[in-house]
């Protein structure tokens, strides 16, 4: 019998050996700590692993690289000072053809518009010429409301950010929420232009801020989702986990935050083992990403943002089809980061620290293999049924970490499963939590500012389908049904300190043809977040 234990110990033991070594094993160095403790948060004595040499890059196009004297894109070129309404050109906003009664148009204005076929039908406008033939203003269709939560005039607003001719614009009329439709034009206007070769040209339509709207927190709210717009846009040529790490680094220092990362092999000796099998199939060395800020004695928000930079599959390997938009998993590390901007920007009195597992699932003689067992910072062992199913185990390792230090609140976000594209589409993330507190602040914070969030239930009849016969559990259920729910189940057995966790499953992605919604990705779920922190509903 004592042989038999000793054989279960070390079959156990092997579950945290790594696989052969990639490329970067050995390389990459980091100082380790004399036990296997949970790191304190933020703790400044950590050493950052060294970089491994990588092949030196090949140079974009003259006009893919970045002139500063070129003309540039940015929130506040878009959202002008309010006090520079007084010369701006009037927006008025029709709901139906009534509108021409009671509009205070020049009759040949109002001829033109007739002569347009103007009905006020949402999204349509029409440029009104003055008398010497100079323009004077628009008009926005904006529609009757059908209770659509996303036909707000003030989204509407959105879709002209991109379509006016270049001149400074104020809103003429009143909205139920100008605040709204400032940070709407602001989305509206963005545009990725990195990888154009043709000269990019800073946008000519300019939204005076409405009267009584504080510009900086709409610029805060924009500057965030473009941040994150950005991330997820960017192809993995140009964004892995280094890369990744570097964004992390640059929000820090404009914001006088601290960031730490463990790195390659590194990982090992600080127990993330779910985080270093998951990336060591790549050349490109995964890696945990901490930043922290604000004040100590602040309340605590955590913040954990899967950082798959491309998802091949593993051996488990995605179609084709499946493949083409994997660029954007790591969609739920850039809402996370889109957040945390929001949150320093504004200068929210939290203790903020936000985590990044960052990796490429990849394919080579070393990766992880289906029915693998591995060890998990936690101490559970968790069986491989699918290594398609990656990010769960890179955010595992990571909500250990965060859970540790018991914050306030706990919130991840996730390009998780498509289970919940087939349960709710992609433009309505669903959100799991155990708090009804947390669930109805969030849900309404969501509806406020029109960042739709659906909660969905952690549903504990389903705990039993990640049963494993070799390990402590499966990293997925053998059937094909509640893909989410089973997900964020997982995710919470990992989760014991935290008063409050939330997890959001997004989809990280928009089609376009929406106003503030241009196609490619998008941080869902950032500014439902930040409206619930900054309007301190859970205090």
């Amino acid at each position: 019998m004592a042989g038999h234990c000793r054989r279960l110990e070390r079959d156990v033991a092997a579950c945290a050996t790594p696989a052969p070594a990639p490329q970067w094993a050995g390389i990459v160095k980091l100082t380790r700590r004399s036990d296997n403790a949970l790191p304190p948060a933020c703790a400044d004595e950590r050493t950052r692993g060294v970089q491994p040499p990588k092949d030196p890059p090949q140079p974009l196009p003259t006009a893919m690289q970045q002139d500063p004297s070129a003309p540039s894109l940015t929130p506040a070129a878009v959202l002008a000072p309010a006090e520079e309404a007084t010369r701006a050109l009037p927006i008025w906003l029709a709901r139906d053809a009534d509108f021409l009664r009671e509009a205070p148009l020049s009759e040949a204005q109002k001829t033109w518009l007739t002569a347009q076929g103007f009905k006020g039908a949402r999204l349509s406008h029409v440029l009104l010429p003055a008398a010497d033939g100079r323009l004077a203003g628009v008009v926005l269709g904006i529609g009757i409301e059908r209770g659509d939560p996303m036909e707000r005039a003030e989204l509407a607003l959105g879709a002209l950010a991109g379509l006016l001719p270049p001149a400074l614009y104020r809103l003429a009329d009143a909205v139920p929420n100008p605040a709204l439709a400032a940070v709407a034009w602001g989305l509206g206007a963005y545009r990725f232009q990195r990888f154009r070769t043709a000269t990019a040209t800073a946008w000519g339509a300019r939204l005076a801020t409405p009267a009584g709207v504080d510009r900086q927190a709409a610029l805060a709210l924009i500057e965030g989702v473009w941040l994150g717009r950005d991330l997820i846009n960017a192809p993995a040529s140009a964004l892995g986990p280094e890369e990744l790490e570097d964004a992390v680094r640059r929000l820090a220092a404009r914001h006088g935050a601290e960031v730490t990362s463990v790195v390659g092999d590194a990982l090992l000796a600080n127990n993330f083992p779910m985080l270093h099998a998951v990336g060591r199939a790549s050349s490109r060395p995964p890696r945990m990403i901490e930043l922290c800020w604000g004040r100590p004695g602040a309340r605590r928000v955590s913040l954990v943002g899967k950082g798959i930079c491309f998802d091949t599959g593993g051996l488990d390997i995605k179609p084709a089809a499946g493949m083409l938009l994997m660029k954007k998993d790591m969609g739920g590390a850039a809402s996370a980061l889109a957040l945390g901007h929001m949150v320093m920007a504004r200068g929210l009195d939290v203790r903020l620290r936000i985590l990044v597992p960052a990796a490429e699932n990849s394919i080579a003689g070393n990766a992880m293999r289906p029915g693998d067992v591995l060890m998990s910072r936690a101490g559970a062992t968790v069986e491989i049924g699918n290594t398609d199913a990656e990010g769960r185990l890179v955010l595992a390792d990571a909500l250990t970490l965060a859970d540790a230090e018991g914050p306030e609140l706990l919130a991840s976000f996730a390009t998780l499963t498509g289970a919940a594209r087939v349960a709710l589409g992609p433009d309505l993330p669903p959100f799991f939590t155990d708090d009804e507190a947390l669930a109805a602040a969030l849900a309404d914070a969501a509806r406020t500012v029109c960042d739709p969030l659906w909660r969905m239930p952690l549903w504990r009849g389903y705990e039993a389908r990640l049963d494993s016969t070799v390990a402590d559990m499966s990293n997925v259920s053998e059937g094909p049904f509640a893909g989410s729910v089973i997900a964020a189940l997982f995710l919470r057995r990992f989760v014991k300190r935290a008063r409050r966790f939330v997890h959001l499953d997004i989809y990280g992605w928009r089609a376009g043809g929406k106003p503030s919604e241009p196609k490619g990705g998008e941080p869902q779920g950032a500014r439902a977040l930040f409206e619930l922190l900054a309007t301190g509903a859970l205090s």
